[in-house]
């Protein structure tokens, strides 16, 4: 496939794209920019960030798991471009400077890139915009410094980049759902590949083939989220920090988990719909949309079915999917926020979970009228606690109903043990969730973070 874009603010045409040629890799090897570089190349380090403008606006990403294709129209700054064509330092590079926030400098560009989308979109939460770039050599409080010191400095013109609009070179590149529709159904086989932040992995670490490739981020009408007063839908294309930005005031616990929800990087490429197409049993986004009663909405062609979402993962490595069939969306009803998502790692930013619960319990006059309680990492497949639900529903909310509650535990999941926790603390942890669900509830401080003598 051909395709067109910005690098740095000259246009670039390259025909006959590898659809899974990384950025990262051409970047260094085609171009020589070797500014940019290559850490875990699984977008968990964020040495290879560059900053990248589109439609809607500027943001970081990691260029190990961006392949060139996704690109197509859009514009590219790596830190050889963040400085001006005559040489003049972004404010950003300056600070870093004179603050001393940077050692041995492997990882200094992609913090410096990072810093630079957040300084083009005024963003202040530093720290969690710095969450993706490790150091481990300067420390954490230079670079901080250096970010707060140019919050209030003008965004220099050349970054300021414009990409323009342009049409499909490629079947493999559709531009809406429609043409996905049609493409996906004379090639049923392809990888669809969303934004990469798994599938990415797939050719950096497992060196898999996967031709042929259908590429989804042209199909703008799968990047709608609509808000109604009685439901709440996400397009499979909506990106996760755009569906925290929404959730913010409707689910706040939900909200907070999407933060925790590896980098802001990885947050601004990793979609929705691909977290819930590739079935993971520690996927966060699932539990806390099963808990809120979500439907799944799945096209084939011309045809449309939807779901419940906990009826599409069916055992590990198994959904609900027919050959040639997509997620188009997921959608949940309106409803007074009752849910609490708790996302237990061994790190508190960018970790996979070892255990991901969610509970959304209506209490009317003191009892329980409705319990939807969902986990990731327990199971095979993100999966409801029936049996847990059923001790509660219709019982008084209180300390003696969850009591026995909690050992219902056992009978809805049989947690494996792996490198992320036991069986045994997997259990044990669901219980205690349970019961720091109820204190919350009754207004008791619970923040795990607060330490106190």
């Amino acid at each position: 496939m051909n395709i067109t874009f910005l690098l740095n603010g000259e246009t670039v045409e390259l025909a006959d794209v590898d659809p899974t040629a990384t950025l990262l890799d051409w970047l260094r090897e085609d171009r020589g920019l070797t500014g940019t570089k290559e850490g875990c190349n699984e977008g968990d380090c964020g040495a290879c960030t560059i900053m990248v403008t589109d439609e809607d606006g500027a943001k970081a990403l990691n260029s190990c798991i961006l392949f060139l294709p996704q690109l197509h129209g859009k514009a590219v700054r790596t830190v050889e471009g963040a400085s001006s064509p005559n040489g003049e330092t972004h404010p950003v590079q300056q600070a870093m400077i004179d603050l001393h926030g940077s050692q041995c400098g492997f990882c200094t560009p992609g913090f410096v890139m990072s810093m630079v989308a957040g300084h083009t979109t005024g963003a202040t939460d530093h720290d969690t915009q710095l969450a993706g770039n490790l150091c481990r050599c300067t420390g954490y409080a230079p670079i901080i410094r250096a970010a707060q010191a140019v919050e209030d400095q003008p965004v220099p013109v050349w970054v300021k980049d414009k990409p323009v609009a342009l049409p499909s070179s490629s079947p493999m590149l559709p531009m809406s759902s429609d043409d996905l529709a049609k493409v996906y159904a004379d090639h049923p086989n392809a990888t669809l590949v969303a934004g990469a932040t798994d599938v990415g992995l797939w050719v950096t670490k497992q060196l898999r083939d996967l031709d042929p490739v259908i590429f989804l981020n042209g199909c703008d009408d799968l990047k709608d989220i609509t808000v109604t007063d009685n439901e709440i839908r996400f397009g499979a294309m909506v990106d996760m920090n755009q569906m925290g930005e929404a959730l913010a005031d409707l689910h706040p616990s939900y909200a907070e988990m999407i933060r925790r929800y590896a980098s802001v990087q990885v947050r601004h490429a990793a979609t929705v719909g691909g977290n819930i197409a590739n079935g993971s049993p520690i996927g966060d986004n699932p539990p806390a949309l099963i808990a809120l009663k979500a439907t799944l909405h799945l096209r084939k062609g011309d045809a449309r079915r939807s779901i419940p979402l906990e009826s599409f993962f069916i055992d590990y490595g198994k959904q609900d999917r027919a050959t040639g069939e997509f997620v188009e969306a997921v959608s949940f009803p309106r409803q007074a926020d009752r849910l609490k998502c708790y996302k237990l790692s061994k790190r508190f930013d960018q970790d996979i979970s070892a255990v991901c619960g969610c509970f959304n319990i209506s209490v009317a006059d003191g009892v329980v009228a409705e319990a939807r309680i969902a986990f990731g990492g327990m199971a095979g497949v993100p999966k409801r606690a029936a049996n847990v639900e059923a001790a509660l529903l219709g019982n008084p909310w209180s300390h003696e109903t969850i009591q026995p509650a909690k050992l219902a535990f056992a009978d809805d999941f049989a947690p494996m043990t792996d490198m992320r926790a036991s069986a045994r603390y997997r259990l044990e942890t669901a219980k205690a969730l349970l019961e720091r669900y109820f204190l919350e509830d009754q207004g008791e401080a619970t923040n795990v973070l607060e330490v106190s003598a």
